[in-house]
C-alpha cells in the first residue's frame, strides 16, 4: 500500500515531517512552542497501548533546523502504561509542566494522573508526582487554559465502570480541575450532562471573555460543544454538525476570533464492524469480566475508521464550520497492533497557533498509522481551508 502524503501543492501548506520513532507504536502527540520558537512534541510510545512498556517520549524542532531531534524517553513507570501527555508553560514562572496518565494494562478505570516539571525548557524533567492523589480512573488529553485572574483550568475525564465489569468507555464523564496557587492545591467542577463526552478541549474566545469547549464522543456520532461564561461552570454539551468516530480532536482560537479545529471527517454507521473495547488486543485470557453495560441505551463504539483528517474553520464560535481534508486514507483501526502495521489511523491531532504569524499559521501534529508522529506546518490556515 502506498503511503498517503499531505500535498504541499495545496495552498497554505508548508513544512511536512515524519518525526523519528523510537518505538514500534507512537500515539497521542501534543505540541507546545517555547518563547524562542522551539517546538516541543510529546507522545506515548512502546509496543502497544496498554502494555507496561508504553512511556512518554519527546522531540524538539529548533528554529531553522532541518530536522526534529532524536526522541528521548521521559517517563519511567515500569509497571504501568503511561499515556496522553500534555504540555503547559506557567506564564508566571516559565516552568514547564507535563501531565500524563498511568494505568495497569487496559484498565483505564484504574488510571492516575501524573505530573512532572522542568526549569530548562524540557531538557530535564522532575520525578513524577500525583497532583490529584486518590482520583482513580482520571484521564487527561487536552492542555490547560489560564483564566484572566491567573487560575489554571485543566480538563479531565473519568473512566467509570460498575464493580466486576470491564471498562469499555460507556459511562465516561468530563470535569475540570482548577488551581489558583500555581498547582499547589486543586479543586474540581463536573461538566453536567457529559456522559460519553470526553477529551474536553477548552478554547478562550478572543472577542469576549467567555469560553467554548469541544468534546470527543464515545458514541462515534458527532463532536459535542459546550459554553461557559467563566471557564469553570459549563453548560451540558450538545451535538455540533461535525462528525466524530470516537477519536481525538483539537481546537484553538486565532487572534482574529475565528476558531480552527482538526478532526476526523467520519462517524459510525449501522452496518460497520465494531470492536468490543479499546484494549481487545491485549486483554488477558484469564480476564473473564463482562464488558460494562451501556448507559441510557448507549454503548461506546470502537473501530470506526479514523480517516479524512480535516482542518475546520468557524467564524461563529464553533456553531458552523467550513473544512478541508489535510490527509486521507482508509483509517483502519480495528486493531491497535503496530507490530504487524495493520493499523492505518490518522488521528489525535494537536494544534499550536504560531505567535509570529499574526494568527495565520498553525503547527499540527498527529498520529500516523500508530507508527510515528507526523507534523505539518500550515502557513495560512484560512487560505488552506478556503482553497486560496
Amino acid at each position: 500500500m502506498t503511503t498517503p502524503l499531505i500535498s504541499k501543492s495545496k495552498p497554505g501548506i508548508g513544512r511536512v515531517d515524519h518525526i523519528e520513532a523510537a518505538t514500534v507504536q507512537c500515539h497521542a502527540s501534543n505540541l507546545l512552542e517555547l518563547p524562542d520558537r522551539t517546538l516541543l512534541c510529546v507522545w506515548f510510545g512502546g509496543t502497544q497501548e496498554g502494555c507496561s512498556d508504553i512511556s512518554i517520549y519527546q522531540s524538539r524542532l529548533q528554529p531553522g533546523s532541518s530536522s526534529w531531534a532524536p526522541p528521548t524517553k521521559i517517563s519511567s513507570d515500569e509497571g504501568r502504561s503511561c499515556q496522553n501527555p500534555i504540555l503547559f508553560r506557567d506564564p508566571a514562572t516559565e516552568t514547564l509542566w507535563l501531565f500524563h496518565t498511568a494505568q495497569p494494562a487496559g484498565n483505564q478505570d484504574e488510571a492516575a494522573i501524573l505530573a512532572r516539571t522542568s526549569k530548562d525548557g524540557g531538557q530535564v524533567w522532575s520525578e513524577a508526582f500525583e497532583p490529584f492523589p486518590g482520583k482513580k480512573g482520571a484521564f487527561v488529553r487536552q492542555p490547560l487554559v489560564v483564566l484572566p485572574n491567573g487560575t489554571w483550568v485543566l480538563p479531565i475525564f473519568y473512566c467509570r465502570v460498575p464493580p466486576g465489569f470491564r471498562w469499555i468507555g460507556s459511562d465516561d464523564v468530563s470535569a475540570v480541575m482548577y488551581t489558583s496557587d500555581g498547582g499547589t492545591t486543586w479543586e474540581e467542577k463536573s461538566v453536567p450532562g457529559s456522559t460519553g463526552c470526553v477529551h474536553m478541549n477548552i478554547v478562550a474566545l478572543p472577542k469576549r471573555q467567555s469560553y467554548v469547549a469541544f468534546f470527543r464522543s464515545r458514541w462515534a456520532d458527532h463532536i459535542y460543544r459546550s459554553t461557559s461564561n467563566d471557564g469553570l461552570n459549563w453548560e451540558p454539551p450538545t451535538k455540533t454538525t461535525l462528525p466524530n468516530p470516537n477519536s481525538g480532536i483539537c481546537a484553538a482560537a486565532l487572534p482574529n476570533g475565528n476558531l480552527v479545529i482538526v478532526f476526523n471527517d467520519s462517524s459510525a454507521s449501522a452496518d460497520m464492524q465494531r470492536r468490543e473495547g479499546l484494549y481487545d488486543d491485549i486483554t488477558p485470557a484469564d480476564d473473564t469480566r463482562a464488558n460494562q453495560p451501556g448507559v441510557d441505551g448507549k454503548t461506546a463504539i470502537w473501530g470506526t475508521p479514523r480517516k479524512a483528517l480535516s482542518v475546520g474553520l468557524s467564524e461563529d464560535e464553533g456553531q458552523t464550520w467550513q473544512y478541508r481534508v489535510l490527509e486521507d486514507g482508509d483509517g483502519f483501526c480495528m486493531t491497535n497492533n503496530s507490530k504487524e502495521r495493520s493499523n492505518r489511523e490518522l488521528s489525535y491531532p494537536s494544534i499550536f497557533v504560531e505567535r509570529e504569524s499574526c494568527g495565520k499559521s498553525i503547527h499540527i501534529a498527529f498520529t500516523f498509522h500508530r507508527q510515528n508522529i507526523k507534523y505539518a506546518h500550515v502557513e495560512d490556515v484560512e487560505v488552506f481551508v478556503r482553497g486560496g
